[in-house]
């Protein structure tokens, strides 16, 4: 498996993300009207990142984009996850954990403090993956869809490696 840095409007991107709104589309009716430009995935304010299978296939997707305090209830040094896709015959795999561990690490170096994601209700997988991964659900809600039901809003703080431990001494 190979994970590369791609911009946004790379074709194997955008044939993804034609993929993944297909599955918004049968999950919940409609697709994701989040307005998206190339330029927010751009490094160091972003990163956009394709995984490729052993035949060269695209079959995973993922990026972030540094988000500052707004009206949609985004925090000052966020970085907002965006496109997390992998193609159903490869799922399983641990693609997703290994494109989200690179983006948060990607997001760290970049001197975001804090990542973040809006998912839906209808999908658990990814629910699932973001809880097991350390992300806790974040009220107030942000972005597009917070005033939704089925929005689901999660956040994870970017500690730097080794931090050293907020306990007291003593």
């Amino acid at each position: 498996m190979l994970i590369v840095t791609a911009a946004y409007d790379h074709p194997d991107a955008i044939k993804l993300n034609d993929q993944v709104q297909l599955e918004y589309v049968e999950r919940y009716g409609d697709g994701d009207l989040t307005p998206l430009d190339p330029s927010q995935f751009a490094p160091p304010r972003g990163l956009y990142l394709i995984a490729y299978d052993s035949d060269g296939s695209p079959v995973a997707t993922g990026g972030w984009r540094a988000q500052e305090r707004n009206e949609e209830g985004y925090a000052d040094g966020d970085a907002e996850l965006k496109r997390m896709y992998v193609v159903p015959e490869a799922r399983g795999r641990g693609l997703a954990r290994r494109i989200l561990a690179a983006l948060e690490d990607s997001a760290r170096e970049a001197g975001r403090t804090r990542m973040v994601l809006e998912t839906g209700d209808q999908q658990p997988e990814a629910i699932a993956l973001y809880l097991s991964s350390g992300y806790a659900p974040e009220v107030p809600k942000f972005g597009l869809y917070r005033g939704y039901d089925s929005s689901r809003c999660f956040a994870k703080p970017l500690h730097a490696p080794n931090a050293p431990s907020a306990l007291p001494n003593g």
